[in-house]
């Protein structure tokens, strides 16, 4: 996304910023952008209609304050792919980074990418161990998110909703979760919202 500062960005908080904990460890985010009606990407995988939005990278709840805080990722193919196609020539995290897919995929050189098709729960102590004291980021898509939650691994969701509606497309988390609203801000043209995630609906 581009830089525009010409808006004023403003918060309001609702609570303290610590973070849940697995056995000692930082907490697993689910951090995502999402239009109004629920999707962060159209059917075909577009994010046109994100790229064109207005964000203060320095404002409140940004993508780059909450990237300094990750010591590991996770992505499922389709955001994988995505980045891929639209950097091609760079690979944007320092972070060793799990992607879950079952097809053997060109990984960028001298980047630590490491294609998985395990289960979620081992896969996360993995990540827990490589992140150290830093927190684990579940980059997408939902339905990659949908099973952290499923195994009781994802503590917080942040959402970054743009002002547009799709109709279609890729679900934000398809999922029963009871969540916490713990935060909350304005950012040029987003309301973002930090949540807990307290349980799965019924449970």
């Amino acid at each position: 996304m581009s830089l525009h500062k010409s808006r004023e960005a403003s918060r309001l908080p609702i609570a303290p910023l610590g973070n849940a904990r697995h056995d000692g460890v930082m907490a697993t985010h689910y951090f995502t952008a999402c239009s109004l009606d629920g999707f962060i990407a159209t059917s075909d995988h577009s994010l046109e209609w994100l790229l064109r939005q207005q964000v203060d990278e320095d404002g409140p709840m940004s993508y780059q304050g909450f990237e300094k805080s990750i010591g590991a990722l996770a992505m499922g193919a389709s955001t994988y792919e995505w980045l891929r196609r639209h950097e091609p020539d760079t690979w944007p995290y320092q972070q060793p980074t799990w992607v879950f897919t079952h097809r053997d995929l060109l990984t960028p050189p001298g980047a630590d990418v490491r294609l998985t098709h395990a289960d979620v729960s081992a896969v996360h102590a993995e990540m827990v161990a490589a992140a150290g004291d830093a927190d684990v980021w579940v980059v997408g898509g939902g339905e990659l998110a949908g099973q952290f939650a499923d195994a009781g691994l994802l503590d917080e969701v942040w959402v970054q909703f743009a002002p547009v509606t799709l109709g279609a497309g890729r679900p934000l988390l398809p999922r029963a979760l009871d969540l916490e609203l713990l935060d909350v801000a304005r950012n040029c043209d987003f309301l973002c919202g930090r949540y807990g995630v307290r349980s799965r609906q019924g449970e």
